[in-house]
């Protein structure tokens, strides 16, 4: 009887293993690899409430937001299904019905409004967005009511800092944010890793995926490297001199046209820049399409405005800009006194060098390279550029003394819409204007833009004022990303959307 029951019981034990160890085999699990996801970005957390955070958020599926942008940049119905304004103060928001949050919360317009209640108390940007005053909520009707005519209102919900969150159950400490997306994050460190599992009350289907990890591999050449391993299953943030790797059966690319742009803002309080001289040799002499064509092997357009060729009705081919043209930049110089006097090939004034401090960082690889050509085409009209290409950028931004000219990149136009590049990068003491520019005029026109409701009128004024920031030689915009994604073949669904916010979603998949 002992012998029997002992038995009974190691078979047991063996059957138990046995179904862990299929289980564990049948899971389908997918890694992906990406330089951006880091504390350098802005990017520490997945709380949509803090700076950059909705980015991860919404790129990997945990939040969702009112509206969804096409990859034209028009705005469709995602959470919410329809929305009006009464041309005037007032818009009247439609919520989904049958959305639960991953908590199992139901997502009602109560919870839409304390959800950007607390956004308003916490974000940097979101009060000035969107101007909202007061909300009411009643059943799944949100109404909200802003402070001004905000035109703009519904494109600034679909930010990525409109995910909409379940305030109760996120933890706002660890930056763990709970939303109604197919996943759910139950494992996060900043610079390292983030993991996700299904949501089980998604809405819109079910995730393919019984376990996705989001690893951070800001070094372009250590994320190659994990690809080609198959350490990771894709990869978002790619070295340009990496792709030959994976132009082969084994792999696949997901290719578009964004409206990221690599740009220099010029530190308006800097002695050297306040020379209008100098800014206006500084646009001339960047030779943007030998950057884009040598340096980015063609993967990128050259930038004129703040918005690419062809994007929308404002686009770049609408305004005039400086040209490549060094012989007219020399001329430029020397007609304000900028002379080599002794023959270094350096330009000087007064007993001033002509030195510009490059200021720059490594996660976007566009920007180091960037740098390189800047300082290879403005030395041959005799500037010197000095590179800080620096994950400490932060610290350097904050000491005007210590840069000139500082490159980022930024999506200029995340909501399909010209308002919010002018609005966060040319009104004084806003988030991204790090130069510290100030036009009255360029102000007059944002306030304008910032109330205008006609479509085309919003376009001409955004026109206008890219010609007025250019003319100014405030910014200089040297090129756009074409956005490549690439992951082995077997992943499906892994697609680069426009607006650079959709990665992961319930189709999302491997074999």
């Amino acid at each position: 009887m002992k012998k029997a029951l002992s038995f009974t019981l190691i078979l047991c034990l063996i059957l138990c293993l046995f179904a862990t160890t299929a289980s564990a085999e049948g899971k389908k699990t997918m890694v992906i690899g990406d330089t951006t996801f880091n504390a350098e970005n802005w990017e520490e957390t997945i709380d949509p409430h803090r700076t950059y955070n909705g980015w991860p958020c919404i790129r990997y599926g945990v939040g969702e937001t009112l509206v969804h942008y096409t990859d034209t940049m028009e705005l469709e119905p995602w959470l919410a299904t329809a929305w009006e304004n009464d041309s005037n103060l007032t818009w009247t928001i439609t919520l989904r019905d049958g959305v639960k949050f991953s908590s199992g919360r139901d997502m009602d317009a109560e919870a839409v409004k304390q959800c950007f209640e607390h956004l308003l108390e916490n974000h940097d940007r979101a009060p000035g967005d969107t101007k909202i005053d007061r909300m009411e909520a009643a059943g799944q009707t949100l109404t909200i009511i802003t402070s001004e005519p905000n035109p703009a209102l519904m494109n600034y919900l679909g930010d990525p800092y409109g995910c909409i969150i379940d305030v109760d159950a996120s933890d706002f400490e660890t930056g763990i944010a709970v939303g109604t997306g197919p996943y759910v994050a139950v494992d996060m460190v900043t610079d390292d890793h983030l993991t996700l599992v299904p949501n089980k009350y998604y809405w819109n289907g079910t995730p393919k995926l019984d376990e996705l990890t989001i690893r951070t591999l800001s070094n372009g050449d250590t994320l190659s490297a994990a690809l080609q391993a198959g350490d990771i299953d894709a990869a978002y943030g790619m070295a340009y001199e990496a792709y030959p790797n994976f132009e082969n059966p084994a792999y696949q690319f997901s290719s578009i046209q964004t409206s990221r742009a690599f740009f220099g803002s010029m530190n308006m309080t800097s002695p050297i820049i306040q020379d209008p001289a100098v800014r206006k040799a500084v646009a001339m002499g960047i030779n943007k399409e030998g950057f884009v064509s040598v340096l980015l092997d063609g993967h990128g357009v050259v930038g004129n405005g703040a918005f690419p060729d062809g994007f929308s009705t404002f686009g770049g081919e609408n305004i005039t800009t400086e040209t490549y043209d060094p012989d007219a930049a020399k001329a430029v110089l020397e007609e304000a006194g900028w002379i080599d006097s002794d023959g270094d090939g350096i330009r000087e004034k007064d007993g001033t060098r002509l030195v510009i401090r490059w200021l720059t960082y490594p996660s976007r690889q566009e920007l180091p390279l960037l740098a390189e050509s800047v300082q290879a085409s403005l030395k041959e009209i005799g500037i010197e550029v000095d590179i800080n290409c620096t994950a400490n950028r932060r610290q350097f931004l904050a000491d005007m003394t210590s840069w000139d000219i500082y490159a980022s990149a930024l999506v200029t136009a995340p909501s399909g819409d010209p308002q919010y590049f002018f609005t966060t990068s040319c009104l004084p003491g806003m988030s991204y204007n790090f130069g510290a520019y100030e036009n009255e005029h360029v102000n007059e026109l944002i306030d304008q833009l910032a109330t205008e409701f006609d479509t085309a009128k919003r376009a001409e004024l955004a026109i206008e004022l890219q010609q007025a920031i250019l003319d100014d030689n405030a910014y200089v915009f040297c090129s756009f990303l074409q956005m490549n994604m690439i992951s082995k073949a077997t992943v499906s669904n892994w697609t680069a959307h426009a607006c650079d916010y959709y990665e992961v979603t319930v189709d999302l998949d491997i074999n």
